[in-house]
């Protein structure tokens, strides 16, 4: 990056499973990660939104880190840099901003430190970092991503130009992902794993033939996560019903929650958003937009 320059990285939200694509199907929604880069005598993180005033300042900051990491693992070395960090994504809510903070740090090692790196390479290394590929696909790919990450390699089938809308009523309170995986259970009988993942199979036929119908059946029929969590957040069941009757053709948590999103066809995404208000009277109800594009990097020159 020149001395004159800056950097601006923008990264959408992301959220994860659609119900029973536990841990593999990840779609891009319409919140966003931004920072503005410029070289700066020490590593800074400047926070410009109230979604990130709480956010580490220096070097122990996630997207940092992350950076660092990626930078090392190529025998690289990164200037400091102030950052102005903006978003709209919640925290611990369950719309990916953990993994977009990742993949900023991925985007932001790749350009200062001139790795020229692939898709492919990073969403090996966003994988690798998270544990799973499902938002950080999302945030990479934009659209509608179905991944599986193994020890020896990560895959993805990237889904673009995926269209409906979604309506996200999203608790006052945290959950962490941590507490959410706690209740859910170690092992599974081979019948029910089966059954699960069929559902699963299910579910990712019907998006890609558009059967929104049956995609938002299966979102209900899962078997792998939304069960357990349910005492966990008691919007989920509530959302479920209610979607069903003003005309939405599902509902899933998104990730491990407490947020829950319903999910319509084009154009009546408002509609719905309107309807769901009033039943949730400590959350906020928002309208959300799939994210068609992935992670973007853009240089600019700075004012003089």
């Amino acid at each position: 990056m020149k001395e004159d320059g800056m950097l601006k990285i923008v990264v959408p939200a992301s959220t994860a499973n659609l119900g029973p694509g536990f841990d593999s199907i990840g779609l891009a929604v319409s919140r966003y990660l931004t920072l503005e880069v410029r070289l700066a005598d020490e590593w800074k993180f400047i926070p410009r939104s109230p979604e990130v005033e709480a956010i580490p300042p220096g070097t122990d900051n996630l997207i940092y880190q992350v950076a660092a990491q990626v930078a090392q693992t190529y025998g690289r070395t990164l200037p400091s840099c102030a950052v102005d960090v903006y978003s709209d994504i919640p925290f611990t809510r369950g719309l990916g901003s953990s993994a977009a903070a990742v993949v900023a740090g991925i985007e932001l090692a790749n350009e200062l430190a001139g790795l020229s790196l692939t898709l492919e390479q990073k969403m090996r290394l966003a994988s690798c970092y998270e544990g799973h590929p499902d938002n950080v696909g999302a945030s990479l790919y934009g659209g509608l991503v179905i991944g599986s990450h193994r020890q020896e390699e990560t895959n993805i089938v990237h889904v673009p130009n995926v269209q409906f809308d979604l309506v996200a009523v999203i608790p006052s309170y945290e959950l962490e992902t941590k507490k959410a995986r706690s209740v859910l259970p170690q092992l599974l009988a081979r019948e029910e794993a089966v059954e699960a993942s069929a559902v699963s199979n299910v579910l990712v036929a019907a998006l890609l033939t558009k059967n929104w119908e049956l995609a938002g059946k299966m979102m209900v029929a899962d078997l792998f996560h939304q069960p357990y969590r349910k005492e966990l957040v008691p919007q989920l069941s509530l959302v479920e019903t209610l979607a069903a009757r003003y005309g939405a053709f599902g509902a899933a948590l998104s990730g491990a929650g407490p947020t829950v999103l319903a999910f319509a066809e084009p154009g009546k995404g408002e509609s719905l958003k309107e309807k769901l208000l009033p039943h949730f009277p400590d959350c906020a109800v928002e309208s959300l937009k799939v994210a068609q594009k992935g992670s973007q990097v853009y240089k600019l020159a700075l004012e003089k």
